[in-house]
């Protein structure tokens, strides 16, 4: 083997840990980002001197551990498995939102997340002014179904109503 390329060959280690780093940012799966890790211990050991045989050993020693030890552990702490917030027409479920006008169990609009809803009460007879605050209980199409808010989903920041 040449000199220069002997000379540069953690070099290329360093390059197969940036190639590793792109693909994990489009996979977000960790499994790229420890071999990465694995590729950089091997640039370690090339820059002591070591063959290249010793290299591509270390290399896949250390990858299979950071795969099976490291990586567990960091996708335990970078995903709340099963607590992640509800997106979509889920994320409105239980959302307090502002009657804009009056609410019936016909019609009525309010403004949920930012966005005019069209929305209907719940309950046959029940009806919200303008200003309410209700609770979304699910959704119907395009529609949020809303009953009233209880005290504890009301937001703090909101003045007490003037009589």
């Amino acid at each position: 083997m040449p000199e220069w390329l002997r000379d540069a060959q953690w070099l290329w280690w360093v390059g197969a840990a940036l190639a590793f780093g792109i693909v994990e940012m489009t996979t977000l799966d960790l499994l790229f980002l420890m071999l990465a890790l694995g590729a950089l211990v091997a640039a370690i050991v090339a820059g002591t001197g070591l063959g290249l045989l010793w290299q591509v050993l270390l290399f896949a020693i250390a990858s299979g551990l950071f795969v099976f030890a490291l990586r567990p552990v960091a996708l335990k702490y970078l995903r709340l498995e099963g607590r992640g917030g509800k997106m979509g027409i889920e994320g409105n479920i239980g959302q307090t939102a502002t009657v804009l006008e009056p609410v019936s169990d016909r019609d009525g609009l309010v403004k949920l997340r930012g966005e005019d809803w069209t929305a209907r009460s719940e309950l046959e007879g029940q009806t919200f002014a303008t200003g309410d605050l209700v609770t979304v209980v699910r959704i119907d199409g395009a529609t949020a179904v809303v009953t009233a808010a209880t005290p504890e989903d009301k937001p703090f920041d909101l003045e007490p109503p003037t009589m």
